[in-house]
């Protein structure tokens, strides 16, 4: 086989915008070996690219994002791929590691390891197509992308022991009113509000947006005194290198377009 036929991933770019496809839709885009190297190593060349500043992550078709580790793989190789560290065989860990925001543009459904690379997305956006499930406890296999703890702290553990320890579906319209998800829009305008996003976020200094991002994910993932200590900390290192006038020039794009932007779709 040519590589072109055994591509899994594919990757445009529209100006500053990355967009990733998971491409087996025959197979519900389910996350096999070669996807995920396929996948680490394209945002390892995102990360390397100066051009991109923003990534969507999403999936062919309008059945599934991703529904998962590949259990018909697994089932001839065993479960050591559910319990990968390399960035290089971890899709979650691949994305966690990109500098740049990642959108998450959740086509259809999530599955078991397909939400945990949902999640490893910096913004979700849903089309109201897309549904989510924890099925590790119905197949048998914990979950080592960062499930357990992640959804937890995103709905809470009540809710999240609801999912995990059931394997139901949690609709698209659910998952935004528990903070899932930021919004939910009808399937044909997935990829436009994610591109209409990402062309905003693309807007932003990348080296700025990188360590605001860094910012944010290290205060959540320690108690909320350490991170406002962390946040006083990098503030008063970052912020005494602005000077008046940089200041004063930037006020007046904020104002021009806050007159100018229109309000979000709900």
């Amino acid at each position: 086989m040519n590589s072109a036929e055994t591509r899994v991933v594919s990757v445009s770019i529209d100006a500053m915008v990355a967009t990733v496809t998971l491409d087996r839709p025959q197979a519900m885009n389910a996350l096999s070996r070669a996807m995920r190297v396929q996948l680490a190593a394209a945002m390892r060349q995102l990360e390397a690219d100066t051009k991109v500043r923003v990534v969507i992550l999403t999936g062919a078709g309008d059945r599934a994002f991703t529904a998962g580790l590949d259990l018909k793989e697994l089932g001839t190789e065993g479960l050591a791929a559910a319990n990968a560290e390399s960035p290089d065989d971890n899709p979650c860990k691949a994305v966690e590691l990109l500098s740049k925001p990642v959108i998450g543009a959740i086509n259809g459904v999530a599955i078991t390891g397909g939400f945990e690379l949902a999640l490893a997305c910096d913004v979700l956006i849903a089309s109201d197509r897309a549904r989510f499930a924890d099925t590790h406890a119905r197949v048998g296999i914990m979950p080592g992308w960062g499930l357990s703890q992640k959804l937890s702290r995103l709905i809470g553990p009540y809710r999240a022991r609801e999912l995990s320890l059931s394997g139901n579906f949690l609709d698209a319209p659910t998952a935004a009113a528990w903070g899932l998800v930021n919004r939910v829009v009808p399937a044909a305008d997935l990829m436009g509000a994610a591109r209409s996003l990402a062309a905003d976020m693309a807007t932003i200094d990348p080296a700025f947006s990188a360590v605001y991002k860094r910012l944010i994910n290290d205060g959540y993932a320690v108690s909320f005194h350490e991170g406002l200590a962390i946040e006083a900390q990098r503030s008063t290192a970052a912020n005494s290198q602005v000077s008046a006038a940089a200041v004063e020039a930037a006020r007046g794009d904020v104002q021009a377009r806050g007159r100018t932007q229109k309000e979000p779709t709900p």
